[in-house]
């Protein structure tokens, strides 16, 4: 029998359309692992760069060491708020911006080391009405513990303690004990006291030389505001060399200005540097002002201590004899001089050191700017060769520098000519 001869197979479409459907999964599996890996590996290094940079940021906030804590202890007790946005604190629209207090700095370890050394000091003052009629009246300050040679007392300010009776002093303990004044110079706001209280109780703070203060270092101020007891607040050194005017007729010369927030109670606290050393004595506000406050540089303390514990007063002030206004355009110009700094010497003390000297005030009286002014006198712009700008410079150099007795080289213009006058420096009255 015959077989047919078989018909070779042929392969389906669907089979071969199914075999390149696979190759096609096979390589967009590939593109899409490829793809994915790439946008993943993009992704990864997007993050990367956020983490570094975050890392940075808290680096930069570690290294800065804003004490937060600080601002809101300013606020203890009354109604007030804090707004903190994009790093600066809104505080019932004063101001405050971080500030970068370098490595190892720490505003609470320093508070620690310090709060047992600042005290309240309170007393009566009394008064007398025009019947004769006795009054009293509370005031309140602060103050702080200095070991003078052995000796334990209270540094504060005159204003606090002056015609004051029944002195306390109150350690941060809450302890209280009777005061007495022992000395001051109301000349630069100083007094000293001595506290009957155990040994124990006195802790007291070192006190460096105001020499090292540069404009911009931070500062810190201890005391007790409104009777808020060991509040602490935070500024900088605004200037330096200012002269502030007292009721007794003389300026403290080379006071510190600062922006620490001062407040009434504040009176007499340290001012301190970021070791915890003191290097000023609070001392003033200007009423209404925004980070205006003032103290007595320690300097003067140094200078004045040993006086003022050992004979109860200070009587070494160097003294010119002479009055005067500071020198500027409008006044040069009356004049017919060049020089628009300077102190210009209005009127000269009878038989002071400037009038032996020779000096001389003003000679006819001009109304500038609807202020009338002495002019025509010599024109001080320099002592021992240090430029003076204006009465800031020249007291202070004669506070920091002089002693009553010294001899000093003034420079000085007389109409239109420059001249080199001694001076034996005075005693001030």
């Amino acid at each position: 029998m015959e077989i047919p001869p078989q018909q070779p197979k042929k392969e389906s479409f669907p089979k071969i359309i199914g075999i390149l459907l696979v190759i096609l999964v096979i390589i967009a599996g590939v593109l899409g692992y490829f793809l994915g890996y790439w946008s993943a590996s993009n992704r990864l290094e997007d993050l990367q760069s956020q983490v570094s940079s975050l890392s940075e940021q808290f680096a930069e906030l570690q290294r800065s060491q804003l004490n937060w804590q600080v601002l809101l202890n300013q606020t203890a007790g009354r109604n007030e708020t804090v707004i903190f946005m994009n790093n600066t604190v809104y505080h019932n629209k004063t101001i405050y911006v971080p500030y970068i207090l370098g490595e190892n700095v720490s505003l609470s370890d320093l508070y620690k080391r310090v709060r047992d050394s600042v005290v309240i000091i309170r007393g009566v003052t009394l008064y007398y009405d025009v019947f004769g009629r006795r009054y009293y009246s509370s005031v309140e300050g602060s103050g702080f513990v200095y070991n003078f040679t052995g000796r334990m007392v209270i540094v504060t300010n005159y204003h606090v303690v002056a015609d004051t009776v029944n002195v306390t002093v109150s350690f941060l303990s809450g302890n209280s004990y009777p005061a007495k004044v022992i000395g001051w110079d109301k000349y630069v706001d100083l007094a000293v006291l001595s506290v009957d209280a155990p040994s124990s109780e006195f802790k007291p703070v070192e006190v460096a030389s105001s020499s090292t203060l540069s404009v911009g270092d931070i500062v810190v101020a201890v005391g007790n505001p409104y009777g808020l007891t060991g509040s602490m607040s935070l500024g900088i050194v605004s200037a330096l060399g200012r002269t502030l005017n007292t009721q007794y007729g003389y300026a403290i010369a080379n006071v510190i200005q600062t922006t620490a927030p001062l407040n009434p109670g504040n009176s007499g606290g340290p001012l301190l540097n970021l070791k915890g050393q003191v290097i000023g004595i609070t001392t003033a506000i200007v009423a209404d002002s925004q980070g205006l406050g003032f103290a007595v540089p320690s300097n003067t303390l140094l200078r004045e201590i040993n006086d003022l514990v050992t004979l109860g007063s200070y009587n070494k002030h160097p003294w010119l004899g002479a009055s005067g206004v500071d020198m500027n355009y409008e006044i040069s110009k009356v004049m017919g001089v060049n020089v628009t700094y300077g102190w210009l010497i209005v009127q000269v003390v009878k038989n002071g050191p400037a009038d032996a000297a020779g000096l001389r005030g003003g000679s006819r009286q001009v109304v500038i700017a609807g202020t009338p002014v002495t002019v025509g006198g010599d024109i001080v712009i320099a002592i021992d060769g240090i430029r003076v700008t204006g009465y800031d410079a020249l007291t202070s150099y004669l506070e920091e520098f002089t002693v009553p007795g010294q001899t000093v080289n003034l420079t000085v213009i007389r109409g239109n000519q420059k001249l080199t006058v001694p001076l034996v420096l005075g005693v001030r009255p």
